[in-house]
């Protein structure tokens, strides 16, 4: 068994390793999960062993102590304190009981926790002073001269009713936008980009030159406030609630955050916290959580702090979006349109909530313009349900036995020779769409998904078995297919034979055989005679024409009404219809073109597969005209069967919200579509609405 003192000295000696690497260097070789996994192992510890817990523990302190940065150290008039975590919805309510009677007993603020940098602004007399960085939390570095290069710090605050002195708390931040633009610019000079927002904030909070600091387009979100002297003037009332804080900092002149809100009880706070996540990536900065606070003065006074945090006070951090991992190897995949798509394998990690093994790396001009090397460790990024993505190396954490990585110059499935379609393109391509076995196989299980003809068994996993045992050559042959065709496909017959009872036989159970075609064969034979009825637009959809997904098959389906039609249709005539185009449309004139690709058509109306779709006159066409976005989850509508309805109904789907939008339907975990519409101005609708707009039309709204 490890000796607890020594694993005591371990954690403490790695959580001050990384403390330095991020308040001092502003480059964090571990990630903010990692980092509260290692403080969460160290409090555990701590509890079961309370005399490890001395005064200077981590546990029981702020920042990072004894960091040279090269600023001058000023002591805080009032200790910036940093925050308890809370990791769960249990969390929370552990806290609440703790600052109540009982859980909900007060009122709470709830805003974002943003991810940047603290800081301590002091105002004498109005004027700005001082600005501080938190530091150890007794003491900052002394950042002045750039704090006064941020646009959104005033120099003097506004109105007469102000303290004789006044350290008012914040957060800096660089937003998202921003960020990206800064890398943009920086590659366009050929230098290596920055990380995150987070430690471009930091390190550009401490420039030594001011003048740089002044060309960073630096934020501030001002929360709190510490040390507070009015003098002989009387306090403002307002101050007496947290809630209060933000009204006076408002009339200051400060900003504050428009997304925090005065709750009470843990179901209108879970609530905030769930409608927060799910519009987290749609804000002008990063979060990590959440902060509640007691919204009475005289309570947090009267519940008071540890050594190192309130006890009025919790962050809620989210599960995390970004981990470290090790980059064991770049691969590369080809996808159903040729286009070769490199993607890193990485040792196992848990990231929003997954096991992550793989993440793409979209071409080559990515993995170099990220500077990857196979043996790095790296940031994995998976925002809820986004493909999970290497953002970029941990370039302090190398060791120098990291390699680089090279593009093949050949298929990896069929040995072609890789190209660009047109010059200039970032993607190449395997030219041999007819006969490369990886081609064929994503396009067969892409006919499967949810998004084309939704044939249930038909994935990844059936597509390449059924190509590697030459049951089928392409996917024309799909609807041919026969359970005599399957018993060749190892994945879908029986390998032993089935021991039955004489009981079973008696009762007319019939025992399996090896070879017979399994439970899976039968259902895949069964989907695709389903799959034979789906309306044209999912027909057009799964014959992987490039650049024509749901949205522009459906305005195809609607406009022309038989496969036949699309077929004979010119380029004109094709980009005539709204939501096609000249791209689209000459996309669909060349498929067709092709001899192979006709044959997949031939192929699958003399299997039976719908090639026209039943006009259906009587349904009211109360949506022309009209476009309509939908959002979030709708109880009586799948996507698919919102978008169909919409159409149906005579209205455009459309993907995107605009001016040009007439309508947004939200429904459960809306994101940043239903934002966007409130910004513009666009009318949302719940579905109850969306209903009687469809039966009734506008004048129902």
């Amino acid at each position: 068994m490890t000796d607890p003192r020594a694993r005591h000295q371990d954690l403490v000696q790695q959580i001050e390793q990384h403390r330095a690497a991020y308040y001092g260097d502003d480059a964090p070789t571990v990630s903010d999960a990692e980092y509260d996994a290692l403080e969460r192992d160290l409090r555990a510890l701590e509890a079961e062993y309370p005399e490890l817990a001395e005064p200077d523990s981590p546990t029981q302190t702020v920042g990072s102590a004894g960091v040279a940065t090269g600023f001058a150290t000023v002591k805080h008039r009032e200790r910036m304190m940093s925050l308890d975590n809370a990791f769960s919805l249990e969390d929370v309510a552990a806290w609440l009981a703790r600052v109540g009677k009982e859980a909900g007993d007060h009122e709470l603020v709830c805003e974002p926790k943003i991810d940047g940098l603290s800081i301590s602004l002091t105002y004498i007399d109005g004027e700005l002073t001082q600005g501080l960085t938190r530091g150890d939390g007794t003491q900052g570095e002394d950042v002045t001269a750039n704090v006064r290069t941020i646009r959104g710090v005033p120099r003097r605050l506004n109105g007469k009713h102000l303290p004789n002195l006044v350290e008012v708390r914040g957060e800096v931040y660089l937003p998202i936008k921003d960020f990206e633009a800064l890398n943009e610019a920086l590659l366009a000079d050929g230098k290596a980009p920055y990380a995150n927002p987070r430690n471009t904030a930091a390190g550009s909070l401490r420039q030594k030159d001011s003048t740089v600091t002044a060309s960073r387009p630096l934020a501030v979100t001002t929360y709190a406030l510490g040390a507070l002297d009015w003098g002989d003037t009387a306090p403002d009332p307002r101050l007496a609630l947290q809630s209060g804080i933000y009204q006076v900092l408002t009339d200051w002149g400060l900003p504050v955050s428009e997304h925090a809100k005065v709750l009470r009880g843990i179901g209108d706070i879970e609530a905030y916290l769930r409608e927060l996540e799910a519009k987290r990536h749609s804000l002008v900065h990063e979060i990590d959580g959440a902060v509640l606070k007691v919204n009475d003065r005289a309570v947090q006074r009267s519940l008071g702090n540890t050594s190192r945090a309130p006890r009025w006070a919790i962050a809620y951090k989210f599960p995390p979006e970004e981990v470290h991992t090790t980059l064991e190897d770049i691969r590369v995949d080809v996808g159903r349109t040729g286009r070769v798509t490199p993607y890193g394998v990485m040792a196992p990690v848990t990231v929003a909530g997954s096991t992550v093994t793989y993440a793409t790396l979209h071409n080559a001009h990515e993995v170099k313009r990220k500077g990857v090397l196979i043996g790095d460790t790296v940031v994995l990024r998976k925002a809820g349900d986004v493909i999970p993505e290497i953002v970029g190396p941990v370039i302090a954490a190398r060791t120098g036995a990291e390699r680089a990585w090279t593009m093949p110059t050949r298929c990896p499935s069929c040995g072609s020779v890789l190209a660009e379609q047109k010059a200039g393109d970032k993607d190449l391509r395997c030219p041999n769409s007819e006969f490369c076995p990886a081609q064929i196989t994503h396009r067969i299980a892409f006919i499967g998904s949810r998004g084309a003809l939704d044939v249930e068994v038909l994935g990844d996993k059936a597509a390449a078995a059924m190509v590697e045992s030459g049951v089928l050559a392409n996917e024309a042959e799909l609807f041919d297919l026969t359970e005599e065709d399957l018993r060749r496909v190892p994945m879908f017959v029986y390998e032993v034979d089935e021991k039955i009872t004489k009981k079973q036989a008696d009762a007319g159970v019939v025992g399996r055989q090896a070879g017979d075609v399994g439970e899976n064969g039968r259902k895949l034979i069964a989907n695709l005679a389903l799959a034979r009825e789906q309306p044209l637009w999912r027909v057009v959809v799964s014959l992987s024409i490039r650049h024509v997904g749901p949205t522009a098959s459906r305005a195809l389906a609607a406009a022309f009404g038989t496969m036949g039609a699309i077929r004979a249709a010119s380029v004109d005539e094709l980009a005539a219809v709204e939501g096609v185009g000249p791209t689209i449309a000459e996309s669909v004139r060349q498929w067709f073109d092709v001899p192979w690709h006709a044959n997949i058509v031939d192929r699958w109306a003399a299997a039976g597969v719908r090639m026209a779709d039943e006009r259906d006159d009587s349904t009211p066409q109360t949506l022309a005209g009209l476009t309509i976005v939908a959002t979030g989850s709708l109880e009586g509508f799948t996507r698919d069967e919102v978008k169909e309805a919409i159409v149906a109904h005579g209205g455009k789907a459309s993907s995107s919200v605009s001016k040009a939008t007439d309508y947004v339907v939200v429904g459960a975990n809306a994101g940043s579509k239903a934002d966007k519409a409130e910004r513009l101005g666009v009318r949302i609708l719940d579905e109850p609405q969306f209903v009687r707009l469809l039966e009734h039309g506008v004048s129902a709204v």
